[in-house]
């Protein structure tokens, strides 16, 4: 069920609601560039789990207003909007790559509402003491967040630029990043069935505009607005020792930060395997027992 929430100050979030509408809640915080057709389990597998997934896109993506200026922290309030428009009092927030921060931040900021909280491939802050945030990151990202920080205006122009070309042709993005998928990876992204969902959400992310893209990779490199160490919920952290677009040292650098943590890295994955987790991290999500992840 799609539909359009809109917030206090006028802007409207396009909203994905998949699964059994009764069941227990999820919010699947998608990736950078990305949307609410992310990554997710079947409406039928949702259903047999008796559990319904929340998307959303982040503001200047697919169908969502931009918010300018927009920091990390900021993905608190629109999480709440969503959740008080369906009437979710309490539910589970996973985020996969650029969402995993904003899913760190819900639990930080609503750990009333939010139950469990799972980072997949996610960053550390941008000033995290003692961690060397570029090591062991592919070259483009390096440019990327480094420009992001140095000279927003240069990276909007050249994000505005490359997803002119992605909108015209989906294909071009994934082929950019080929050149620095691991072969773990690769072997991911040259499934027929991930390839055609990875394009479709590249291309309803960018959409509209580059700015949902840029705006991300902007807020990732200035204070997130809220401290991981603040978390008092159980969190799920899982990396590939092998990620080169999202380092694990991010994910070390947090397990030693947030209190009540479950860190899973596996030696042998690389960024685009955490798709292959998903099921059943959202089994870890909705038990209030400790479940196995692998």
């Amino acid at each position: 069920m799609r539909s359009r929430v809109r917030m206090a100050d006028g802007r409207h979030l396009m909203v994905e609601r998949q699964g059994d509408p009764h069941g227990r809640p999820v919010f699947l915080l998608h990736g950078m560039p990305g949307s609410r057709l992310g990554p997710a389990p079947r409406g039928m597998v949702l259903y047999q789990r008796k559990m319904q997934l929340i998307a959303y896109d982040r503001p200047g993506y697919g169908g969502s207003d931009r918010l300018q200026g927009r920091r990390v922290v900021d993905v608190v309030e629109d999480v709440r909007a969503i959740a008080d428009s369906l009437g979710l009092e309490r539910f589970a927030v996973v985020g996969r790559s650029g969402g995993a921060p904003h899913a760190l931040a819900c639990a930080a900021l609503m750990p009333e509402r939010v139950t469990r909280t799972a980072a997949l491939v996610g960053l550390a802050p941008w000033d995290a003491e003692g961690l060397d945030w570029f090591d062991g990151m592919a070259a483009s990202n390096v440019l990327a967040y480094s420009t992001a920080a140095a000279d927003p205006d240069g990276l909007a122009e050249s994000f505005i630029s490359r997803s002119a070309e992605i909108r015209q042709d989906p294909v071009r993005l994934l082929d950019d990043l080929r050149r620095e998928l691991t072969d773990s990876d690769r072997i991911v992204v040259n499934d027929a069935g991930i390839r055609t969902m990875l394009l479709a959400n590249y291309a309803e992310g960018l959409r509209t505009s580059a700015y949902g893209w840029i705006d991300d990779a902007i807020a990732f490199c200035r204070p997130w607005g809220f401290d991981p160490a603040d978390i008092t919920g159980p969190v799920m952290l899982w990396h590939g020792e092998k990620d080169v677009f999202s380092p694990i040292g991010h994910s070390r650098w947090l397990a030693g930060q947030i209190p009540d943590v479950t860190a899973v890295m596996e030696p042998t994955a690389a960024h685009f395997d955490a798709l292959s987790v998903l099921p059943s991290v959202l089994n870890w999500l909705l038990d209030d027992r400790e479940a196995a992840v692998c």
